[in-house]
């Protein structure tokens, strides 16, 4: 049965994973026009940071280098990190952020890269699901040969 607990490990850790990536594509897209932040200047578009990590739960598994489960890799976000790219300035003079020159700085964010990159976070999450639906189902199985 543990064998079944590590595929439900993994497939949540890759559904929590993408959660966070839509969390964040959606922050992006509700501040694609935001001038002004608590920080000064305009919002900066964020990315999620993942890492692929052993999948063990105790100091023994760790150790355990001849497992079975040893290539088992499950996903960790490990940073959420700020875009650097400068700001598109458009001129808007009459804009209450305009700048001396009359332009205005909008989020570097370009919405089809965020809807491409939120479509496959959704596919993501989606199979992860699947998996996790399919390993559900082999568990059942097993419990009812056993009867």
């Amino acid at each position: 049965m543990s064998d079944f607990v590590t595929g439900f490990r993994i497939s949540s850790s890759g559904m929590a994973a993408q959660r966070m990536r839509m969390n964040t594509i959606s922050s992006n897209l509700a501040n694609i026009n935001t001038t002004r932040t608590p920080e000064g200047g305009p919002y900066r578009r964020k990315d999620v940071i993942l890492e692929s990590m052993p999948d063990s739960r105790n100091f023994g598994e760790i150790l355990g280098v001849n497992s079975p489960r040893a290539d088992m890799q499950r996903v960790q976000v490990t940073d959420v990190v700020s875009d650097r790219k400068a700001p598109l300035l458009k001129y808007e003079p009459d804009h209450p952020d305009a700048n001396a020159d009359g332009y205005v700085a909008y989020p570097n964010i370009n919405m089809m890269e965020e809807m491409t990159n939120m479509i496959q976070a959704t596919r993501s999450y989606e199979a992860n699901v699947q998996a996790l639906q399919a390993s559900k189902d082999m568990a059942l199985s097993s419990l009812e040969i056993g009867r």
